[in-house]
């Protein structure tokens, strides 16, 4: 199922997030290949979250998931 493929993949951030004191929850994902995420702990409201974002997050699950379309962070 794409959703625990997605989940694998965050897995492989989680610990360079959880290292700065943050993490990142999977919300959903789309049918039309949006992964939505919530950036937790220090993600959650820093100046780099959009960083990284699209050059962590997002590009990594393009790369092993080459039928999502993007990443995109939502609040509470």
């Amino acid at each position: 199922m794409l959703k625990n493929k997605v989940e694998e993949v965050l897995d492989k951030v989680r610990p360079m997030l959880q290292a700065d004191g943050g993490d990142v929850e999977l919300v959903e994902v789309t049918d039309n290949g949006i992964v939505k995420v919530k950036l937790q702990g220090a993600c959650h409201g820093c100046p780099m979250a959009q960083m990284t974002l699209k050059n962590g997050i997002e590009r990594l699950l393009l790369k092993e998931i080459p039928s999502l379309k993007g990443v995109e962070a939502v609040q509470d």
